[in-house]
């Protein structure tokens, strides 16, 4: 099976990068910078990605590939810090920018050299996705300048004749215009790739992997009811059947009606479904608690806690498996990453769990690629197109302290706007959405006496990844209902706002 190997140096957008080789339907895998050279060639890649990263190339401390690399004879493809380091690494100078003007973030016009083959075909110019405050002073020998910008002369440089290319921008993400067909381009015109992998290997490839892991070993499975979990659910029943046990624990932090169905929808499998009903413990143990990293730290030890609990009553369970999938893992930090929010289940876990191992088949695969995966399964298409829902539930959409009465609040709030989103369609097409409980609380006029209660926030989002999103552009008139609806019919909510912020800059939940 053909192969690229992309090297992760830290950046929030690298296995956003995994995702666009694999929808051209090449196989990739995505491996730390510092993996052992043999290891890296062993898997005989046809190309290799350098990934973006937080650090700047010119100081000690930063991270390097073995410059051997260079001498292999594969194609590489260095994507900002990426093609920093592909410049520094071969003889050139990067340096500080030393101006504000050389320094670029956000969307750039940029004018392409479509003479250089990853650019062959696009149009000649194009906007870009910038994030990067160093600057290439000096290209290195044999490298030509195909890319440019009114701030920044080497936006890309290539040396053709080995097949090596730099880009500053990020062709990865929505932003940049073309940007897949840069990297279709770097598969197919530079590096030869069939395009001939797809999901269903993926699930083979998956089976086989928990099949060896696990043996004839106990497997605890975290069910939220979730399209994750739910895909996890299915991808284990299928691997090791009866040596799974499915836990759903109801934290009291579900949305409206959300335990019973959850319930309801896996009565129905052939697996052995635990629901524990643990919303004392939980709301106790996050009384009085505002700061959100704190929220999820504390709500990911819990659960482990409940899992250990079941865990014993079951009897000898070895593994611990979880539907994380990799927007959890970029945004809680892995390996050079900088931590955005810690998911309960990866940055959010206690340093000690009760389990020989954690299993999280769905590890690698952002959210389209489970429903993808989910149907190869055969899951039910209402389960693979479920609305997400994070693990550590309402906690993060109430901002401040959290009790049991803004709890029910948020969940009637949050079942009108789903409810409206439904009748008019509108679900079809935002990929997320729910309401926020905000801190912050107004003045109102209700039945002509004066109200001092709290602002709900509305979000909805159109997303093919949840890397990055756009805020969805609802209809006023469906915003008025909903409006009108909630502080009607809400008890302590008086006036409602909608979240025209896109990710980035915001993340799509507000904790």
């Amino acid at each position: 099976m053909e192969t690229i190997l992309i090297l992760d140096f830290g950046g929030q957008y690298n296995q956003l990068i995994a995702r666009r080789v694999r929808e051209c339907n090449v196989y990739c895998e995505v491996k730390p910078y510092n993996t052992p050279l043999a290891e890296l060639r062993a898997m005989e890649p046809i190309g290799i990605i350098f990934t973006g990263g937080p650090n700047s190339v010119y100081l000690d401390s930063s991270p390097r590939v073995d410059p051997e690399i260079f001498s292999w004879g594969v194609p590489i493809l260095g994507i900002c810090y990426g093609c920093q380091h592909l410049a520094y690494s071969l003889g050139g100078q990067v340096t500080p920018a030393q101006d504000d003007s050389a320094r670029e973030y956000g969307k750039t016009l940029t004018r392409y050299d479509t003479g250089c083959k990853l650019f062959k075909g696009l149009p000649e110019e194009g906007v870009s996705w910038m994030s990067h405050g160093d600057y290439m002073a000096k290209v290195p020998e044999g490298f030509a300048l195909t890319a440019r910008s009114d701030a920044c002369p080497n936006v890309a440089i290539a040396d053709e004749k080995r097949g090596f290319y730099g880009v500053q921008f990020h062709p990865e993400v929505n932003h940049t215009q073309h940007g897949v067909d840069m990297i279709r381009n770097f598969l197919f015109e530079v590096c030869h790739a069939k395009g001939d992998w797809t999901m269903g290997d993926y699930k083979d490839t998956a089976i086989a992997r928990l099949r060896e892991k696990i043996g004839t070993g106990k497997v605890l499975l975290a069910l939220s009811g979730g399209v994750d979990s739910s895909v996890a659910a299915a991808l284990l029943a299928e691997a090791v059947g009866s040596q799974l046990t499915c836990v759903f624990v109801d934290h009291g932090l579900m949305r409206l009606n959300e335990g019973d169905e959850v319930e309801e929808a896996f009565a129905k499998w052939d697996l052995n479904f635990v629901r524990v009903d643990a919303e004392a413990r939980f709301l106790a143990k996050l009384a009085g608690v505002e700061e959100p990293e704190r929220k999820r730290k504390i709500i990911g030890e819990e659960f482990i806690r409940v899992f250990e609990e079941e865990a014993k009553k079951v009897g000898a369970v070895d593994f611990l498996a979880q539907g994380t999938i990799y927007p959890d893992v970029i945004e809680s930090g892995a390996g050079d990453a900088a931590v955005i929010k810690s998911h309960h289940n990866v940055g959010g876990l206690p340093d000690y769990v009760d389990f020989k191992e954690i299993v999280e088949p769905l590890r690698m695969l952002f959210k389209d690629e489970v429903r993808q995966l989910g149907r190869e399964l055969g899951l039910p298409e209402y389960l693979v197109s479920r609305q997400p829902f994070p693990g550590p539930g309402l906690a993060i959409r109430i901002i401040g302290n959290i009790t049991k009465e803004k709890a029910d609040t948020l969940r009637q709030a949050d079942f009108i706007f789903r409810e409206e989103m439904a009748r008019a369609g509108e679900d079809k097409h935002a990929n997320q959405y729910f309401a926020v409980l905000t801190n912050t609380r107004s003045v109102g006029v209700m039945g002509d006496g004066r109200t001092y209660d709290y602002t709900l926030a509305l979000r909805a989002v159109t997303t093919s990844d949840f890397m990055t999103a756009d805020w969805a552009r609802l209809p006023y008139e469906l915003l008025d209902r909903v409006s009108t609806r909630i502080v009607n019919e809400v008890k302590g909510i008086n006036r409602i706002v909608y979240d025209i912020t896109s990710k980035p800059p915001a993340t799509i939940e507000f904790e």
